[in-house]
């Protein structure tokens, strides 16, 4: 039997392929960088015993590695067969065998061969711009400077714009199931990018003979020093110290229960807003958030503007917090709320919730709102915070009765372990919290930035088990939140109808968690006056946004809208920080002023207090 033209031409590519793989992989062997013709006998020696040594010690590493106890945990984190059944499962419903898409695969593929070995003639600055497809990932001028590397990328990122177009084209795939089955492709596709592997990456090769393996054996004492903590490490875990280079605005620990510590801190000016600020940072981080340095702090910038700033530092869950429940964090925001009005004898405060606790302030108010008592909040501010849960965005993709089970036997001590939640979050950008560090600490064997953010990032905190359940049942999949008196809370229907406090709420422009479409809704829930900002960037630096950085921007919308879509069409944008923004309407809901003495400065003449901020709970792991 006879080839058909087209296998003919296939199996001849294939062939070029590997022959040009062939000579790239000689040109790079250390005998070919060697000047002389014929190596002495002791260079070539040298040469073994370096490469062996190294060896050597890697196996070493790995020895010792295994020879230590590995939490429990990070073993469960690391055990990649629940993701490797699901893709397998996935992939197999691809419509890889149908006959048109594989023939336009293949046409695709003989064409990038062509373009690679055209684009190999021109100079090396064109050849970038002569690409078909780009992606950053591959923007050193290293992954074009031999054909083979061209190949190698470009047909990657053929192939993953392929598999991603396969999915779309699904049928009889429900739409919350087509969302999951993207979200677990696009995961897929960003583990396997060739710049994640020392073979196929170029800059890792490079980086092996210049070092002449040392980077490899760094990267591989990085990966199992990760390993047994169960987590990726993002940056320099000594470089950073709370209470002296993070978390530094002056304060005290002015109360504590055994859910949260409340820090009040020192005012900076004389005279301070007559109602003070409580901030309700979320339990799934830690709060110094809102508290990096100096230059980004929240906390310390709202003290500056004369606000007289309490903060809730939650405790990272243990086994004594099993029974835990969202009661228990409405209660304790009602509680911080009262301790505040009765410790500076003021008749109400201001409020400030972010993500969670924002969800969690907005039940609050309507338990309050319920209790006849909503005047002890006079304003409430929401941090990309959500309450209808509809399109609450790629968490979504983890709320199944698979996943929710997985959860519930990851926490069978009581509590969730955070680092399983980052490693959930780090998922959702894979490509810049896994896989950029994977290639740089592991393959490239580079030492660890110094980077307050990261290092934030990295300090995670314990979930109560029965807490986390309920929420992700209760709130994301069911979306009860919304439904009139659907949860009770304090033996209160919780009905956000009824809530009248006037509002501002801040929502991230590219927020992936908290997207805001999502945020916009609560909108539609409150019955009060609201001011709504849309903010530039996502979750973090969308919030963490200081006027004098000079970054993003800003848009708002005094006309009546009903949609985030007519907010945008009608909106002003403002360069900048929104935070003078937010400080205005503050100061319009707070125009007197009093003394900045007594009380009001933590830890004075006849004032009690417990110990300096950060406080103990925030260095609890």
């Amino acid at each position: 039997m006879h080839d058909d033209p087209t296998s003919t031409a296939l199996r001849q590519m294939m062939e070029m392929q590997a022959r040009s793989v062939q000579d790239f992989w000689q040109n790079l062997m250390p005998s070919a960088l060697a000047p002389p013709a014929q190596p002495a006998p002791d260079m070539a020696q040298n040469e073994l015993a370096h490469w062996a040594a190294l060896a050597q010690r890697m196996q070493q590493a790995w020895m010792d590695f295994h020879g230590a106890a590995m939490p429990a945990a990070a073993a469960k984190l690391a055990d990649p067969a629940p993701w490797l059944t699901l893709m397998d499962h996935w992939t197999r419903q691809l419509p890889f065998a149908d006959p048109q898409a594989y023939q336009a695969l293949w046409a695709d593929n003989l064409a990038l061969w062509t373009s690679a070995m055209g684009l190999a003639s021109a100079p090396t600055e064109d050849r970038a711009a002569e690409l078909p497809r780009r992606d950053r990932r591959f923007r050193d001028e290293r992954w074009t400077g031999h054909p083979v590397f061209i190949l190698i990328h470009q047909t990657y990122l053929m192939m993953a714009e392929r598999i991603a177009a396969m999915v779309d084209d699904l049928p009889a795939v429900a739409p919350d199931k087509r969302e999951q089955m993207r979200f677990a492709t696009r995961a897929m596709l960003e583990a396997l990018s060739p710049a994640n592997f020392a073979l196929t990456n170029p800059l890792v090769l490079e980086k092996t003979l210049e070092t002449r393996g040392e980077n490899l054996v760094r990267g591989m004492e990085h990966m199992l020093a990760d390993m047994k903590r169960g987590q990726l490490t993002h940056t320099d875990p000594d470089a950073f110290k709370l209470g002296e280079n993070l978390a530094t605005t002056p304060g005290k620990v002015v109360h504590e229960t055994p859910l949260y510590q409340l820090i009040q801190y020192t005012p900076t000016t004389k005279q301070v807003g007559a109602i003070p600020l409580v901030i309700f940072p979320p339990w799934i981080n830690r709060f110094y958030i809102l508290d990096l340095n100096p230059k980004k702090s929240f906390i310390r910038w709202a003290v500056e503007q004369g606000l007289t700033t309490f903060v809730v530092s939650w405790k990272s869950a243990d086994a004594s917090m099993a029974d835990v429940v969202w009661d228990d964090y409405i209660a304790a925001q009602i509680e911080a709320i009262d301790h505040v009005r009765a410790r500076l004898n003021v008749p109400s405060v201001h409020t400030i919730g972010y993500c969670v606790a924002g969800t969690t302030l907005a039940a609050t108010l309507a338990v309050l709102a319920k209790k006849g008592e909503a005047d002890k909040v006079t304003s409430a501010t929401f941090f990309t915070a959500q309450v209808d849960f509809a399109d609450a965005g790629e968490l979504l993709h983890f709320i199944d009765q698979q996943q929710l089970a997985s959860v519930s036997a990851l926490a069978g001590e009581g509590y969730l372990d955070g680092r399983v939640m980052a490693a959930t979050f780090n998922m959702l950008r894979g490509t810049d919290l896994i896989w950029n560090y994977v290639v740089n600490n592991y393959l490239l064997g580079e030492e660890y930035p110094a980077f307050d953010l990261l290092h934030w990032n990295g300090d995670v905190t314990n979930l109560p088990a029965r807490w986390h359940k309920d929420y992700l049942e209760q709130l994301y999949r069911d979306n009860r939140l919304v439904e009139a008196n659907s949860l009770e809370a304090l033996g209160f229907g919780i009905d956000l109808g009824q809530v009248a406090t006037p509002s501002y709420v801040q929502a991230g422009k590219e927020d992936h968690i908290a997207p805001a479409d999502s945020v916009w809704k609560i909108t539609r829930h409150f019955t009060g006056p609201i001011r709504f900002v849309l903010a530039g960037s996502g979750h973090i630096a969308g919030v963490v946004n200081p006027p004098a950085s000079g970054k993003y921007q800003y848009w708002t919308n005094d006309e009546p809208v009903r949609t985030l879509e007519e907010f945008r069409a009608g909106a002003t944008e403002h360069p900048g920080s929104w935070w003078p923004d937010w400080i205005e309407w503050i100061r319009a809901h707070d125009a007197k002023t009093v003394a900045a003495k007594g009380k009001r400065v933590p830890g004075g003449a006849g004032d009690t207090v417990i110990e300096d901020a950060p406080g103990r709970y925030v260095m609890t792991r």
